[in-house]
């Protein structure tokens, strides 16, 4: 995709919404007080915690790894490796050996937080600049940007539809965009003061949520069907 976005309004009436249906919680996880990135591998989801990366199973809720990789905002897999957002870096990590294999610069230089990987690309959300960056993962160098009218915090693609994560005070909640234009399209409500700091999907049914200070990650239902 290569068409570049329109300016989105900041003035444009509300996307159609419902409440976010959470039909699970996991945490918090010893050692690990704050959730950053979300992502998963098809087998375990993983948690950026800060000082560490860590990975449950999802039926058990156990515990099944952990690496001493630093993480303050979004986590991705792209099938083989982990990327994580570390201050102004993005690390491709080897989820085997915990090793660090190669680092790019992330565009938001420190201010960036989600993170997804789609189509051979990762797309790295900018948190106060409301804005989705499609970047070349073995360069950095930004292709194209997607504009929301929101802050930005997690990312993530499933079935060609484009979902980020928004918090700003006590609300948050999980809008899917138009990935061309960034006109929000629909919206999942969080309960108040139950924030989104990461997104991952599973690819199926079900979004996996970074829950911020609470140490908390959700899984929250994807609506399927018709939609509005």
């Amino acid at each position: 995709m290569t068409r570049t976005p329109g300016r989105i309004s900041k003035t444009k009436p509300q996307a159609p919404a419902r409440a976010a249906e959470i039909v699970r919680e996991y945490g918090p996880f010893a050692g690990a007080d704050r959730i950053h990135g979300v992502t998963y591998d098809g087998r375990r989801v993983w948690a950026a915690t800060g000082s560490k990366l860590v990975a449950f199973d999802p039926e058990s809720g156990q515990l099944a790894r952990t690496l001493d990789r630093a993480g303050d905002a979004g986590t991705a897999f792209d099938g083989t490796h982990l990327y994580q957002i570390a201050e102004a870096r993005i690390d491709k990590i080897d989820p085997a050996t915990g090793d660090v294999v190669a680092s790019i610069p992330a565009p938001g230089h420190g201010g960036d937080s989600g993170l997804a990987w789609a189509e051979g690309s990762l797309w790295v959300g900018q948190y106060r600049d409301r804005k989705i960056h499609q970047i070349d993962p073995e360069t950095g160098a930004i292709v194209r940007t997607i504009e929301s009218n929101r802050f930005v915090t997690g990312v993530t693609w499933v079935d060609g539809e484009l979902w980020h994560g928004t918090w700003e005070g006590d609300e948050s909640d999980i809008r899917r965009i138009n990935p061309d234009s960034g006109a929000v399209l629909e919206r999942l409500e969080m309960p108040r003061g139950t924030g989104v700091s990461g997104i991952e999907s599973d690819g199926a049914d079900l979004f996996y949520c970074g829950g911020g200070s609470s140490g908390k990650v959700r899984a929250v239902r994807r609506p399927k069907g018709e939609r509005p």
